[in-house]
C-alpha cells in the first residue's frame, strides 16, 4: 500500500472517531469538578397546540415540573424570562424558526423549547434542548403519554438530558430509603423519589426497624429491626413484598450490600464475641470473616471498583474511618481529624468518601468529606445542629444527611461540595439513616 493511501486512510480513521466523539459525547458537564459553573439555560414557554387551547391547567404544572427537575440538580441556571429578547408568541421551537444569536447574546447556552398538545387525557409533547452557540439540537424527544404520566414522562426526558451532557445516569429514577418515627416509639423504613415526592411506608412492623441499605438492583432492601425483641437482619423484596429474616444471635448491625451484589452482604456481627464485620449471603450464611480486631468494627463501604472497604473501628480508641484492602488484607487508617468519625459513604464514582465528624472543641456533629488516600479534608456543614448518615446519589453530584438543625431530625440534601443545602421533604415525625438507591429503579 502507498504512502497516500496510508495518509488517506489515516485521515478518515481520525475525522472518524473525532466526530464520533464530539457527536456521542458532549461532556459538557464534569460532575466531579469541585469548581463545576451551572450551565445558563432558557426554557421557554410551552407552545400550546391544543384544539381550542385546551388543558392549560395540566399545561401549567408540566411546566412547573420541568423547572423543578431542571433546577433540582444543581447542573443548570434557569436564566429569568424577562432576560428574553423576544416575546413568548414569538419564540421559534425548532432550528428554522431559532435565532440562535439572540440567545447567545443574554448568555444562554442551552435553550430548551416544547410543543404540546392536549386531547382529553391524551398528552403529546415535543421537546428540543439546543446549543445555541454551536446552533445545533443535542436533544430532541417525543412522547405521547397519559396525562396521569406527567411527572414520570418529565423525569424520562431530563433523564436524557443527563445522559446526553455527562454520559453518565441521572438521579431521576432514583430514590432515597429513610427512617421516620411512627406512633409512640416505633420506627418504620420509607421510601420517596429523589426530590422527596410521594413518600412510602415500606415496613410495618411497630417496633424499631433502622438502617436501610439498597441492593444493586433496587428490588431489595436490607434492614435491622427489633420486632421480635432482638435485634435481626431482615431482606425486603419491593416487588413482591416477601420478607426473609435472619437471626445471628447477638448484635446485628449497620448491613451494606456488598458492591454489584444482590446476594451478598457485609454487616457487623457479635457472634465471636466482640463486633467484627462478615460477609453474609441472602439466606444468612457467613461466607467470610473481614475485620479481626479487639475494637469494635462497624459500618461498611464500599469502593467503586468493591477491591477496599471503609468502615469504622475502635482500634485506636476513639471511633475513626480505616479502609482495608480486600485483595492482601492490608487495613489504613484514615481519619485523624476530630474525636469520633464514623457513618462513612463511599463515592459511587470516585475515590471519595463521605462521613460524620465530631471535633474537638466544637463538640458539633458535622458532614465531611475525605480523599480515599488521606488528603483533602473538608468540612462541608457548621453551626447547623447535628447533621448526620450521609449518603450519595448515585451519579456522586449529591449527598443527603440527617439534621436536627429545625429542632427535629430531617433529611437534607447538598451538593458534594457542600452547598445549596435544603430541606427534602417536610414529613411527620422524624426521619434518620437516608440511603440513596441505584440510579435506575424499575418499579
Amino acid at each position: 500500500m502507498n504512502k497516500k493511501k496510508l495518509n488517506i486512510i489515516s485521515l478518515f480513521l481520525f475525522l472518524f472517531f473525532f466526530c464520533s466523539k464530539s457527536y456521542a459525547g458532549y461532556d459538557y458537564i464534569n460532575i466531579s469538578n469541585p469548581f463545576l459553573n451551572k450551565i445558563p439555560i432558557a426554557i421557554t414557554s410551552f407552545k400550546n397546540v391544543s384544539k381550542d387551547g385546551q388543558g392549560k391547567e395540566t399545561i401549567k404544572e408540566i411546566e412547573d415540573l420541568l423547572h423543578h427537575y431542571i433546577k433540582y440538580i444543581g447542573f443548570f441556571n434557569i436564566i429569568d424570562k424577562k432576560a428574553f429578547i423576544q416575546s413568548d408568541e414569538k419564540i421559534g421551537s425548532i432550528s428554522s424558526e431559532i435565532n440562535f444569536r439572540d440567545w447567545s447574546s443574554i448568555g444562554t447556552e442551552l435553550l430548551l423549547t416544547t410543543i404540546v398538545k392536549v386531547d382529553k387525557n391524551e398528552l403529546r409533547l415535543e421537546f428540543r434542548l439546543f446549543d445555541t452557540f454551536k446552533s445545533r439540537l443535542i436533544v430532541g424527544k417525543i412522547y405521547r403519554t397519559k396525562i396521569a404520566n406527567k411527572r414520570k414522562t418529565i423525569k424520562t426526558f431530563c433523564d436524557s438530558i443527563i445522559k446526553r451532557l455527562t454520559g453518565k445516569d441521572s438521579i431521576y429514577n432514583s430514590k432515597i430509603a429513610f427512617v421516620s418515627t411512627v406512633g409512640k416509639g416505633a420506627k418504620e423504613i420509607f421510601v420517596c423519589d429523589f426530590d422527596g415526592y410521594a413518600p412510602k411506608r415500606i415496613t410495618n412492623k411497630n417496633s424499631i426497624s433502622v438502617s436501610p441499605a439498597w441492593s444493586y438492583d433496587g428490588r431489595k432492601l436490607a434492614f435491622v429491626s427489633y420486632e421480635k425483641g432482638e435485634q435481626q437482619l431482615y431482606i425486603k423484596n419491593l416487588i413482591t413484598n416477601e420478607n426473609s429474616v435472619m437471626n445471628f444471635n447477638g448484635i446485628t448491625i449497620a448491613p451494606e450490600w456488598a458492591k454489584g451484589s444482590n446476594t451478598k452482604l457485609a454487616t457487623t456481627l457479635s457472634i465471636s464475641g466482640d463486633q467484627e464485620i462478615y460477609f453474609i449471603n441472602t439466606s444468612g450464611k457467613i461466607i467470610k470473616r473481614l475485620t479481626k480486631n479487639y475494637g469494635i468494627d462497624i459500618s461498611p463501604t464500599f469502593s467503586p471498583s468493591g477491591k477496599n472497604m471503609a468502615f469504622v473501628s475502635r482500634r485506636s480508641g476513639s471511633p475513626q474511618i480505616y479502609i482495608k484492602n480486600l485483595r492482601d488484607n492490608s487495613v489504613r487508617r484514615l481519619t485523624y481529624t476530630g474525636r469520633y468519625n464514623t457513618s462513612p459513604s463511599w463515592s459511587p464514582i470516585e475515590d471519595k468518601i463521605v462521613f460524620e465528624s465530631v471535633d474537638n472543641k466544637k463538640k458539633e456533629i458535622n458532614i465531611c468529606i475525605i480523599n480515599a488516600d488521606g488528603s483533602n479534608f473538608i468540612q462541608l456543614t457548621s453551626n447547623s445542629g447535628a447533621n448526620e448518615a450521609p449518603s450519595w446519589s448515585p451519579d456522586g453530584s449529591l449527598i443527603a444527611f440527617a439534621s436536627n438543625r429545625e429542632g427535629v431530625s430531617r433529611i437534607y440534601v447538598m451538593n458534594n461540595m457542600g452547598t445549596e443545602q435544603r430541606r427534602l421533604l417536610l414529613y411527620k415525625g422524624e426521619q434518620t439513616f437516608p440511603v440513596w438507591s441505584p440510579a435506575n429503579i424499575k418499579w
